[in-house]
């Protein structure tokens, strides 16, 4: 099974570079098959990782960040893939 996990964050106003940079500097372990960063307006940062591991299964996931790098606590989702 594969199971996808989404961070998403969004940054205090001029923070959106920082944000990114943090959320690109994070190491999981162990490491994810695949791994994709996107950013939005508004300073939005949004992580996906794909795992081969049971829905349930204790995954790595990105930490909070910094208080004074977001507007709010992060959003975090799991997904199950269902194929292409």
């Amino acid at each position: 099974m594969t199971v996808a996990l989404m961070w998403e964050a969004r940054a205090t106003t001029g923070r959106g570079e920082d944000l990114l940079a943090w959320a690109r500097a994070q190491e999981l372990t162990p490491s994810p098959l695949r791994r994709e960063t996107f950013r939005a307006p508004q300073d939005r940062v949004l992580v996906i990782t794909w795992w081969d591991a049971d829905y349930a299964a204790d995954l790595p996931e990105l930490p909070e960040p910094a208080d004074e790098l977001v507007t709010r606590a992060v959003h975090r989702w799991r997904f199950e893939s269902l194929g292409a």
